[in-house]
């Protein structure tokens, strides 16, 4: 099983349906109904008369990675206006700034409309791959994958982790259903109903395992669901890994602890991964990558992007 890649999503069927249900309320929130004949731009409607026809251009006003052109498809087919949308960029592609993304051609009234919504999928789904990239690139040329977490915007989350696959990252477990991961406070309860001293590292990921093998049926990835504990000192890690967890995750640590948690991993059992988490920032990616971690989580990837500043642009002559 590759554990680098299991999660990682593409626009399919679940992400379109993801995106139908946000862009129904974008709608809603914006023009006050889905229905075509219902809505109301009070500004537009008050000032462009009804017969002008135009184009106009989603214009990058600064260099990224495009995220969202799939769900602006979407959102052109849902409105039913009769627009016409020309794609000069896919998702994932780089944008120089002032680059056209794509095109929208037919009554102005219409594109005036779709305008806002069209931009606010772009923009934030675009920024996520854009700082993914960054991400991406300071960890070239060692193993670290780049990962996201569960730390996205209520709704949004495949969609999310589709920007950051775009942006070149992998994607983390999609929620709490698909993939196991022991934290500190699943520890720390373990230790408040046991009256009796006991091992909550061993029992933990022992738990785990029996617990998945009794439930394949229910499980999405059935008896190969990803079993990942995490720690933040090093006998914690030293504890957890003659049994043989999927993953350690090493929260916080030094890169000099990091570097000797690599090495015992290397000396004694390869086959279990190791990703770094807390406190990664730019400044901090390169040397945590180099330590020889596997995996890299990052919150800040779909939690602190910035939206990429795209802009919609009438042609003009």
């Amino acid at each position: 099983m590759n554990l680098d890649t299991q999660h990682t999503i593409e626009f399919d069927e679940a992400s379109r349906s993801d995106a139908l249900r946000l862009i129904e309320l974008a709608l809603v929130e914006d023009l006050g109904s889905v229905t075509t004949d219902q809505q109301l731009d009070v500004t537009t409607e008050s000032i462009v008369p009804e017969n002008v026809t135009g184009e106009a251009r989603f214009v990058s006003r600064e260099p990224g990675v495009v995220c969202g052109i799939a769900v602006v498809a979407l959102v052109i087919a849902n409105m039913q206006r009769g627009l016409t949308l020309e794609i000069k960029r896919h998702d994932g592609d780089w944008v120089e700034t002032g680059e056209a993304i794509a095109v929208l051609f037919g009554n102005a009234q219409d594109i005036l409309i779709a305008e806002r919504t069209c931009l606010n999928f772009l923009g934030r789904l675009s920024g996520i791959s854009t700082m993914t990239r960054a991400f991406v690139q300071c960890t070239m040329g060692t193993r670290a994958k780049v990962l996201d977490t569960r730390k996205t915007t209520p709704g949004w989350r495949r969609l999310e982790k589709y920007a950051v696959h775009c942006g070149g990252g992998a994607n983390h477990r999609m929620g709490l259903y698909d993939a196991v991961l022991i934290k500190d406070n699943h520890l720390a309860m373990m230790d408040i109903l046991n009256d009796e001293p006991m091992d909550e590292i061993r029992t933990a990921i022992e738990n785990a395992r029996l617990w998945i093998k009794q439930n394949a049926a229910r499980l999405p990835n059935g008896e190969k669901t990803v079993v990942q504990i995490e720690v933040d000192r090093l006998d914690q890690f030293e504890k957890a890994l003659p049994f043989l967890p999927d993953i350690i995750l090493l929260d916080n640590m030094s890169n000099e602890q990091l570097c000797q948690a690599v090495r015992i991993r290397d000396q004694q059992h390869k086959e279990v991964l190791l990703e770094a988490s807390g406190g990664v920032n730019l400044d901090t990616i390169s040397g945590i990558a180099q330590t020889g971690v596997d995996r890299i989580s990052i919150g800040a990837l779909t939690h602190s992007s910035v939206n990429l500043d795209i802009g919609l642009d009438w042609k003009i002559g």
